[in-house]
């Protein structure tokens, strides 16, 4: 395949290294110093497009790319209020778009297991549920995209819960997220249902950049040849 990198920072980089060692070909990096070189033109030869950038740029990336006609893959997060607007975009315009909070094989098997562990202590009221993350200090966003996936995933099981919140709350209803940014720290979640009695505890803890690199070039590899929307469930069969 013939890649083309949107934002050419860690996880850029992160995503090259996997990508060459794939057999696959990165065609053009862009960032900030050679924005003016994103056109329709340079990208025209590519079989994918894959985006990680910021909260403020990646919805303008992302629609450039559908309306180039290039099958994108987008791993940033913060400014999911915009997703459903391109989606219907790119349904308009028969494009290939692929969007995950998180792109790591085992982050998504972790919010299978979520789901999983929600629907079962959903009938067990003595449990309260809290979520906490902690990221590097370079992160732009919290909650991370991760806890934000994983708090919803909640709510549609524990309907004692009727919103999240990013702190400490005395509203029994509330569902806390609670973030810490702190280096070196690649990225951990976790989730724990306290009661008396015991307490129940997942977690999944990234060692590194490669669990997520890999998965964006998985999806990048699934997505080049289909049209419409697609999440790492329908990538990983999940």
């Amino acid at each position: 395949m013939k890649i083309v990198l949107i934002g050419y920072g860690k996880m850029g980089k992160a995503i090259e290294e996997i990508a060459i060692q794939r057999g696959h070909q990165i065609v053009l990096k862009i960032d900030q110093p050679n924005l003016h070189e994103f056109t329709k033109e340079n990208i025209a030869n590519a079989d994918a497009a894959i985006e990680f950038t910021s909260p403020h740029s990646a919805f303008e990336n992302v629609k450039k790319c559908l309306a180039f006609g290039i099958p994108v893959v987008c791993g940033s997060t913060g400014w999911t209020d915009q997703l459903e607007e391109l989606k219907t975009f790119c349904h308009n315009n028969n494009g290939s778009f692929s969007y995950s909070s998180n792109y790591s094989v085992g982050v998504n098997i972790f919010f299978e297991v979520n789901k999983r562990l929600a629907a079962l202590m959903a009938p067990h009221k003595e449990y309260e549920v809290i979520l906490e993350e902690t990221h590097h200090t370079q992160k732009k966003d919290a909650p991370s995209g991760t806890a934000i996936t994983l708090a919803e995933q909640i709510l549609e099981e524990v309907n004692r819960k009727t919103n999240w919140v990013n702190n400490l709350s005395d509203n029994p209803s509330d569902l806390e997220i609670i973030s810490q940014r702190i280096d070196p720290a690649p990225g951990t979640h976790s989730i724990k249902y306290s009661s008396v009695i015991d307490d129940i505890e997942i977690i999944h803890t990234a060692h590194n950049r490669t669990g997520f690199a890999t998965g964006a070039v998985l999806a990048a590899e699934f997505i080049k040849d289909k049209k419409g929307f697609f999440t790492m469930k329908e990538v990983l069969h999940l």
